[in-house]
Formats: structure tokens, sequence, C-alpha cells
């Protein structure tokens, strides 16, 4: 949607909190689509790699975890004002639970949606 506030976050998860990160994934998505403004939240594993462009090679399934787990988050909103709140209620009901389940804190990109 133009003109909608986007975040992407980055998690790197220890590989022994990979099940108990995915199960809180479902559960604070399930809250996140309740906020105010949010017109989307989703949420992805990176655990495929591209290995070259030619036609016909599909990406190749990672077969080993070398740090941790990289997951994604993309939460779509209708303005940065509604994010601006909801990324409040996200820190204060989640912030703590997720920082000890990863390597290092996550990263936050965000910026207005170009299309």
């Amino acid at each position: 949607m133009k003109d909608s506030f986007t975040e992407i976050k980055r998690f790197q998860v220890k590989p022994e909190k990979i099940a108990e990160f995915e199960a809180l994934a479902a559960k604070m998505a399930a809250e996140q689509q309740l906020q105010p403004g949010c017109l989307d939240i989703r949420y992805m594993k990176r655990f495929f790699t591209i290995d070259g462009v030619e036609p016909g090679n599909p990406p190749r399934e990672l077969t080993k975890i070398v740090k941790g787990m990289k997951y994604f988050s993309c939460w779509e909103f209708d303005s940065k004002e509604s994010y601006g709140k909801a990324i409040q209620w996200y820190f204060s009901a989640y912030g703590k639970e997720v920082q000890r389940l990863l390597i290092m804190p996550f990263d936050i990109y965000c910026g207005n949606s170009l299309i």
C-alpha cells in the first residue's frame, strides 16, 4: 500500500531457542495484527540461499546452522504515528522475552513504503 509505514526486524536466534522463538513469533504476530493501524504482519525464517541466477536453478535449502537461525518480520502500518504507538507496545510486551532468545539484539529498519 502506497504511503504506508513499514518496519523490518532481523532476529538472530540461538540454535537451542529456535522452537521457543517460533512459538513466540506465532503469539506475537496474532497480537501485533490487532494493533491500531496495523495493515499486515509477517514472519519469515531464512532457510534457503541462492547459488546462482541461472534459469531453473531454485533456491537451495540450508543444511546447517552456523551461528544462529535468522528470522525477519515485516510489520506494515497506515501511518508512522500508528507504528510509533505499536512499537512502544511491542517493547513493553515482548522486548525482554525476545531478547533472551537471541545471539544479539535484533535490528530494526523502518520507513515509508514505496509501492
